[in-house]
C-alpha cells in the first residue's frame, strides 16, 4: 500500500486554478488525497485517459436517440475533495423500522457512518466503505476492482466513474454464510454536490444475503450530479435479494451502470425503483453464466413534472438451462417521459433458455410520453423467449364506478395506480420495501387530468 501523495500530484494541483475540475490536473489533486494501492491508482489512470479521449454520447446512436443530454454541463459540478462539515445522515426510506445486519451511509461521495454487527464480522462478512478497508483486505478485492464487470470504455460516463469513483462500498459474504437481516447502503446528496458512488457485492458459493441500496437528496428540488456503478457477483448456488431505490431531488442528473453475473444454480431477485432525478439514464445488465442460473428483475418507475427516466436492460443468457424474468411498470403524470429498451440475448449453445420481459406504462396526463422497445437476439434453437409491452390510460369507467362508491377522483386515481403496480409489489419479498415503495408512489399521485 502506498499513499500517492507525491511531487507529481502536488505539481498537478498547483498547475490549475481549480483542482476540483474533471480533468487531468483535477484528477492528480484528487488522487493525492486518497489512500489506495498502486494497482488501483494505475487502473484509475487508464480510465482517466479513456475519459479524456472520449466525447459525450451522441443522439445519433440508438441507445441515446430518445435521451437528450445537451443541457448537461459537467463543468457545473466539482470533484468531491473535502468531506462534508457534518457527519449526520438521515436513516433512509427503506430501512425505517428494519433490523439491519449493517449499514454504510455516505454524503456527497464521502462515507459518514458505517456499522456491521459483530456477529457477522466473526463469520467473515465484510460490509464497509472502500476508504476504510484495512491494508490486508485490499488484495481480496483486487481482481474485482482491476477487472470490473462494467467496461470503462463503454461510454464516457463509464470511464468517468471508473477514474473518479469515491464513496464506494463493498459487501463480501463467505461461502455457505446465510445473513438473515438486510444490509443497507444510503447515498445522500446536498444541493449542487456530486455523488460518484460505486457498490461491489460478492456472494460466494452457497451464501445468501439481502441488500438495499438507496439514494436520496437532502432537498426535494435539489440540484446535483450522480455518476454511479453497481457490480454484483452471485456465486454458485448463492441467493441474493437486491433492492435499488433512486430517489434523488428533481434537479439531479443521474447516470448509472449496473451489472450482475449469476453463476450456476444461483438466484438473483433484483427490485429497481426510480422516483427521482431530472434526467436518469441507467444501463442494467444481468448475465447468466452457469447452468441453472435464475434472475427476476422487478422495475417500478413513477414520473412527474418534466422528469425523464431511461432504462436500458439486457438479459444475457450465456449458459444453458437458465431463466430470466424482467417486469418493468411505469406511471407518468404531468409532462414527464420514460424510455425502456430491453433486450434478451441468447448465446449459441445456451439451449433450454427461458427468457421473458415485459414493460407496462400507465399514462396519467395527455402530455406524457412512454417509449417501449423490447427486443430479442437469439443464437440458440431450443429456447422459449417472449416479450410484451402495453401503454394506455386509465379507463374512465373505473374512475366513475370508484367515485360512485364515495371516493374522490384523486382517491380513485390513487387506488387505480396502486393496483397497476400491484403485480410488481407482489413479487417483492421484503415487506418493508414493498410498503415503503407503495407509500412513496401514493404520495406523488395527483388527480387524473385526462
Amino acid at each position: 500500500m502506498q499513499n500517492p501523495t507525491s511531487a507529481a500530484a502536488a505539481a498537478g494541483a498547483s498547475r490549475t486554478d481549480n483542482p476540483a475540475r474533471f480533468d487531468r490536473e483535477g484528477w492528480l489533486a484528487w488522487i493525492g488525497r486518497r489512500h489506495e494501492p498502486d494497482w488501483l491508482i494505475e487502473h484509475r489512470r487508464e480510465a482517466l485517459e479513456r475519459f479524456l479521449a472520449m466525447d459525450w454520447p451522441s443522439r445519433t446512436s440508438e441507445e441515446w436517440l430518445r435521451t437528450d443530454i445537451r443541457a448537461f454541463r459537467l463543468d457545473r459540478y466539482r470533484l468531491p475533495l473535502e468531506p462534508p462539515a457534518t457527519r449526520d445522515s438521515p436513516a433512509g426510506l427503506l430501512s425505517e423500522g428494519v433490523e439491519l445486519a449493517g449499514y454504510v451511509r455516505s454524503r456527497d461521495s464521502f462515507t459518514v457512518q458505517e456499522h456491521l454487527e459483530p456477529y457477522w464480522q466473526e463469520r467473515g462478512v465484510i460490509f464497509s466503505s472502500v476508504e476504510h478497508l484495512p491494508d490486508d483486505v485490499w488484495e481480496l478485492f483486487r481482481p474485482y476492482l482491476t477487472q470490473p464487470l462494467i467496461d470503462p470504455g463503454y461510454d464516457r460516463f463509464a470511464a468517468l466513474q471508473s477514474a473518479f469513483w469515491s464513496g464506494g462500498r463493498v459487501l463480501y459474504v463467505p461461502r455457505g454464510v446465510t445473513v438473515d437481516r438486510p444490509f443497507h447502503s444510503l447515498s445522500v446528496l446536498s444541493s449542487g454536490a456530486t455523488d460518484l458512488g460505486r457498490t461491489l457485492i460478492i456472494l460466494e458459493e452457497g451464501s445468501e444475503a439481502t441488500v438495499m441500496i438507496e439514494t436520496s437528496s437532502l432537498e426535494p428540488i435539489g440540484d446535483g450530479f450522480h455518476c454511479g456503478a453497481t457490480e454484483v457477483h452471485v456465486g454458485p448456488g448463492a441467493v441474493l435479494r437486491l433492492v435499488n431505490l433512486q430517489n434523488w431531488g428533481h434537479r439531479v442528473w443521474h447516470f448509472a451502470h449496473q451489472k450482475a453475473v449469476v453463476a450456476q444454480d444461483a438466484s438473483l431477485q433484483w427490485t429497481v425503483a426510480a422516483l427521482g432525478s431530472r434526467l436518469a439514464k441507467t444501463n442494467q445488465h444481468v448475465e447468466l453464466v452457469g447452468p441453472g442460473a435464475n434472475c427476476q428483475v422487478n422495475g417500478v418507475m413513477f414520473t412527474e413534472d418534466r422528469q425523464h427516466l431511461s432504462f436500458h436492460t439486457l438479459q444475457h443468457h450465456a449458459a444453458p438451462a437458465c431463466k430470466s424474468d424482467f417486469l418493468y411498470k411505469a406511471a407518468l403524470q404531468d409532462q414527464s417521459r420514460t424510455v425502456w429498451r430491453g433486450m434478451i440475448r441468447v448465446d449459441h449453445g445456451a439451449q433450454k433458455t427461458d427468457g421473458y420481459q415485459r414493460n407496462d406504462n400507465l399514462l396519467l396526463s395527455p402530455d406524457v410520453r412512454a417509449d417501449s422497445i423490447p427486443g430479442l437476439e437469439i443464437e440458440a434453437d431450443d429456447v422459449r423467449c417472449t416479450h410484451g409491452s402495453t401503454t394506455g390510460r386509465i379507463d374512465e369507467e373505473l374512475l366513475f364506478y370508484a367515485q360512485c362508491r364515495g371516493l374522490t377522483r384523486k382517491e380513485a386515481t390513487r387506488l387505480i395506480v396502486m393496483g397497476f403496480f400491484q403485480q410488481v409489489f407482489d413479487r417483492i419479498t421484503i415487506d418493508s420495501v414493498r410498503e415503503a415503495l407503495a407509500a412513496a408512489i401514493a404520495r406523488r399521485v395527483r388527480e387524473y387530468a385526462l
